[in-house]
């Protein structure tokens, strides 16, 4: 029986975020709400970062997520829970962030992606 079985190579190709966070998730988060999601609702809330920026809106929606899952830290403190995960890759150069640009950031996006996030995710009601 073993010999009827040949040698077969399965590739399988996976759409990855590009940018400094690429290499890894945003949290647990991106598991549900995957980077492409997050892309489509701020492309169609308009909200996307219009120029290159060191922190892209999309990592904007999970901070924003994330500072409702702790809200008894502060801006620093919640993005370094965010990216905490990516702290052990090597050359990665993560940005230092101050909370006046993570502020900056929230106003930036606004609460139109997050609405429309939430819709998409939430469904509609029975």
């Amino acid at each position: 029986m073993h010999g009827q079985f040949g040698m077969s190579t399965l590739a399988r190709s996976i759409a990855v975020a590009g940018g400094v966070f690429a290499p890894g998730h945003l949290g647990e988060l991106t598991r549900y709400l995957p980077f492409e999601l997050v892309d489509a609702v701020l492309e169609e809330t308009r909200t996307v970062q219009r120029r290159l920026r060191r922190l892209p809106s999309r990592v904007g929606v999970s901070f924003v997520l994330a500072l409702v899952l702790f809200p008894g830290l502060g801006y620093a403190r919640v993005c370094r829970k965010l990216v905490a995960g990516l702290a052990g890759l090597a050359g990665l150069g993560l940005p230092v962030v101050s909370e006046k640009a993570l502020r900056d950031l929230r106003r930036r996006l606004g609460a139109a992606p997050l609405e429309a996030l939430f819709e998409v995710v939430a469904g509609p009601l029975a």
